[in-house]
Formats: C-alpha cells, sequence, structure tokens
C-alpha cells in the first residue's frame, strides 16, 4: 500500500488471503516517498516467488502502475476512498493505464480489497487444486446465504 493509512482498506485484502491460507505480505512501499524502494520491490518480485502484487493507493494513486511497469507479475489495484474525492481520483489512476502495461483495477474501497484477494485466489487455484477446492466452498457458502435471504423475505 503505498501509505499506512490505506490499511484500513487494505486489512480486508489481507483478511481473505489469510483466510484462505496463502501466504502474502503487507508493506507500505510508497510510490512519491519512496520511489527506489518501490522499484526495488517490484524488481525482485518474481524472484521471491510472489504469484500477484495487491496494490492499494489513493489520491493520485501511482504505486500500482508504477509497480506494473517494473515487473511482470501480475499487479491487482485498489483505489482506496481519498479525503476529497472519495476514491473516485484514486480510480481514474488506477484505470487509466496505457496500453501495454496492465493493472486489473477492482472497486474503491473495502468491496475492491477483497475482491483483489479473491481474484488472487482464483488465479493460483487455476494451479492448486486444494485451493481451488475451498474458493468452490466459499462461493457455495455465499450462494447459500443469499439464498437464505431471499427465504427470509417469504
Amino acid at each position: 500500500m503505498g501509505s499506512s493509512s490505506d490499511w484500513d482498506t487494505m486489512q480486508h485484502a489481507a483478511a481473505i488471503l489469510a483466510e484462505f491460507g496463502v501466504p502474502h505480505e503487507a508493506r507500505v512501499v510508497s510510490a512519491h516517498r519512496m520511489p527506489d524502494d518501490m522499484f526495488a520491490y517490484a524488481e525482485s518480485a518474481q524472484a521471491r516467488g510472489l504469484q500477484a502484487i495487491i496494490a492499494g493507493a489513493g489520491g493520485a494513486a501511482h504505486l500500482p502502475g508504477m509497480l506494473a511497469a517494473k515487473t511482470v507479475v501480475p499487479v491487482l489495484g485498489v483505489p482506496v476512498a481519498s479525503r476529497h474525492l472519495q476514491g473516485v481520483d484514486s480510480l481514474h489512476s488506477i484505470v487509466q493505464m496505457p496500453k501495454g502495461i496492465p493493472v486489473a483495477t477492482f472497486a474503491i474501497g473495502t468491496a475492491g480489497a477483497g475482491n483483489a484477494a479473491l481474484f488472487a485466489v482464483a488465479m493460483l487455484a487455476n494451479r492448486d487444486e486444494a485451493l481451488r477446492a475451498r474458493l468452490e466452498a466459499f462461493r457455495a457458502r455465499q450462494t447459500e446465504a443469499a439464498r437464505a435471504m431471499t427465504q427470509e423475505l417469504k
């Protein structure tokens, strides 16, 4: 994440990864305040075995795009709600990547953080049958929860 203040949003991604037993790390790597550290993080990502990077940032939100520019590891961008523009500025910054340097972009805020983690789980599940089974069970629980809501309305 670009700042420790982004943790309120990004902890939702970490919680889902933990729920699925996916090893992960949470770090502050600011594109603006520590660009050399950010470049080193991106450049070492593949060699360290990272399969995806979930990058959350608010405001100018350059972190996901700059990471993507420095690694071929897939970057999943989460716009963090900002004080003045409620994250719309972050969304536009992340989603408007130039052709050739993709960043998968998710919803603003906690829903985006959660979905980015679930997307990472789904990517990893392509090569891990046990993880795929856990993801399918998670989805089945969601379906049952939605069906229970419908029953409550009757």
